[in-house]
């Protein structure tokens, strides 16, 4: 599906979201519901990024040829995709968060008014920095194979998909922070007051429910990545993405990178 195509359906799909919210009022049950939405939209990205090798040369600056291009090609790639997409109005969305927010370019569609759930200073909010070196620096090497294979542009539209539907769930943490403010707030505003991280970060650890996401997200990659093969079980118990690498990349990073926003968000809630 072309890239702008996606861009508009996806857009679609958020203003849905939005309308749904402005009705019923932002709940914990809807914040979770989405989570386990965007669960599916991780394991697939990743699914689809292991198809290419590491094709490490689109990640170095010394590669190719573009006029007056400083940075490597995935970045230039990103830069560019990021700009068109600003023009369609994704940025518009605050759930949306560009890797290489300077410079964007304005809107060229009509304004969609999303409802005003979230304190002001979120959007002050955006660790898309840390989430890039947790892909490429740590993650990526876990999951795909060496080797080189020429594919550059597809390889980079496949890291782009990942690191977006990996930096929309870890900066969802704005919402579960909001909520959970919002239905326990006596026992939140001290802690905020005194800016204590240590006593927010236990007030938002739930150690049962991490563990079912990551078993969740295992099984995930298990139903949607196994190889399948008609007449004999010669395909089981081999996955496209590791299971145990996706329940690393939720226990490792995105529940701690979430709890970071959603520390962040807090720390700046009653200002």
């Amino acid at each position: 599906m072309d890239m702008c195509v996606v861009t508009l359906v996806f857009l679609t799909a958020t203003s849905v979201w939005g309308q749904k919210m402005a009705e019923d009022g932002l709940t914990l049950q809807m914040v979770r519901d989405s989570l386990i939405r965007q669960e599916d939209s991780i394991v697939f990205s990743l699914i689809e990024r292991a198809r290419f090798p590491l094709n490490s040369p689109m990640y170095h600056p010394s590669y190719g040829s573009l006029p007056g291009l400083s940075a490597s090609l995935l970045q230039f790639f990103v830069k560019q995709t990021e700009a068109v997409q600003a023009t369609a109005g994704r940025y518009e969305n605050p759930e949306e968060h560009p890797f290489f927010p300077d410079n964007l370019p304005p809107s060229l569609v009509p304004h969609f008014k999303y409802p005003e759930v979230l304190h002001p200073a979120a959007m002050s909010i955006n660790i898309n920095k840390v989430i890039w070196d947790m892909y490429f620096n740590k993650l990526l090497p876990l999951f795909v194979a060496p080797g080189d294979d020429g594919n550059y542009a597809s390889t980079a539209a496949r890291d782009l998909e990942c690191l977006q539907a990996l930096s929309r769930r870890i900066h969802y943490g704005k919402l579960v922070a909001e909520v959970k403010f919002r239905d326990e707030q006596k026992d939140y505003e001290p802690p905020i007051r005194a800016q204590d991280r240590d006593t927010l970060a236990s007030l938002l650890t739930f150690a049962d429910v991490e563990e079912a996401v990551k078993k969740r997200v295992a099984k995930k990659a298990m139903t949607f990545g196994q190889e399948v093969k008609l007449g004999d079980d010669g395909g089981k118990g081999k996955y496209k993405v590791d299971p145990a690498v996706v329940s690393a990349l939720y226990g490792d990073w995105v529940i701690p990178l979430t709890k970071e926003v959603e520390i962040e968000y807090l720390l700046r809630r009653l200002d």
